[in-house]
Parts: C-alpha cells; sequence; structure tokens
C-alpha cells in the first residue's frame, strides 16, 4: 500500500524519507528539551533521537524529514504510521518541527500533502491523528484541518519521565475528503 520510497512535494515543503544521515541535522533542531513535553521519546538527547527514529529504518513506519523549500533547511519531521492495508487507513503523526520553523504554516503544508496522498492517491478510507489530551496546540492545529475529535483514550501511553498519557484521537475520513479540501482551500 504505502511506498517507502516515495517523495512528497508542493511549492512550499519537500518530505522525504529519513535516512541515517539526517540524525545530525535532526538533533541540531531537537536539542531543547522543553520541545518535548507532549512528546513520547525526548529527542534532545541523540539516544532519545536514534530510539525514535528506530521503527522508521525497519520499515514499521515511513518517517519523513520535512524540508523547507524558503530556506533548503531540514526543519522538522512527520510520518505515515500505524499502517493497515486491510482496513484501508493509516496514522500521521509523529510531527515535529525545529523551533525557528513553528508558526510559519509549514505544518499545514505537511498535513495537505499527506492527505492529498492518502486519500487521493492511495484511496483511502480513514486518516488518524492522536496527541496528547494537554497538547492544546496540537489539537488546535488538528481542528483548523477538520479533524474530527472522536474520543479518549485513558492512560494510554507513557511519556518521557513517566507520566502516562490521556491521547486524544481525531480522524478524517473518505466521504469527508472534499469538505476537508474545500474548507481548507485546497
Amino acid at each position: 500500500m504505502i511506498d517507502f520510497n516515495i517523495i512528497l512535494e508542493n511549492e512550499h515543503v519537500l518530505l522525504r524519507p529519513l535516512i541515517e544521515a539526517d540524525l545530525p541535522q535532526l538533533s541540531a533542531l531537537s536539542s531543547n528539551s522543553e520541545m518535548w513535553r507532549f512528546f513520547t521519546h525526548d529527542l534532545s538527547t541523540m539516544e532519545g533521537l536514534s530510539s525514535w527514529a528506530l521503527p522508521a529504518f525497519e520499515n514499521q513506519r515511513l518517517q519523513f524529514v520535512i524540508i523547507d523549500k524558503s530556506s533548503g533547511a531540514i526543519a522538522g519531521s512527520t510520518a505515515f504510521g500505524n499502517i493497515s492495508e486491510r482496513d484501508s487507513r493509516l496514522e500521521i503523526g509523529w510531527t515535529w518541527l525545529g523551533l525557528d520553523f513553528q508558526g510559519r504554516g509549514i505544518n499545514t503544508q505537511v498535513k495537505r500533502l499527506m492527505l492529498t496522498y492518502c486519500f487521493d492517491v492511495l484511496g483511502l478510507e480513514r486518516i488518524e491523528f492522536k496527541t496528547d489530551v494537554l497538547n492544546i496546540q496540537a489539537r488546535k492545529a488538528l481542528k483548523n484541518i477538520n479533524a474530527i475529535e472522536e474520543g479518549v483514550l485513558r492512560s494510554h501511553t507513557l511519556m518521557t519521565k513517566g507520566r502516562r498519557r490521556d491521547t486524544i484521537y481525531y480522524g478524517i475520513l473518505k466521504q469527508e475528503w472534499e469538505y476537508v479540501k474545500r474548507e481548507n482551500d485546497w
């Protein structure tokens, strides 16, 4: 279902599969430990970054680096994961941007590319997203693209420093995609 060598791009961003040689550049972007309060891994250390990247290198998820075309720099990362060909669905997540790239509309461009590929190319039935219920910024971003809040799984995920996360799910269904595109002017 998923081509693990796919490159997605528009005029603003390019998404290409993560390679091990990207880790030093990503490490420079992820060194602020405060960035990882709502993330399942602390990417501020090379050990944490390497552990987070391992499923990508084992083809368990398609992890992309996000390249900001205006600067040519790696801006962060995002992924397709929890892929279920049988159910015609996947999750978009594991998304983060370096501090200098936040608030510039890059995340919206990334989601646009990924959702268009999922629905218009792959013809999937469902795309899901999940985040920490406390991550108001991520929840707002998901609502801004018209993802539907679906519910909370309590004590769902172990976070850094031993905290148990309540995870909130969002989704977009195939039959909602035309509305999402129209409302987001995609």
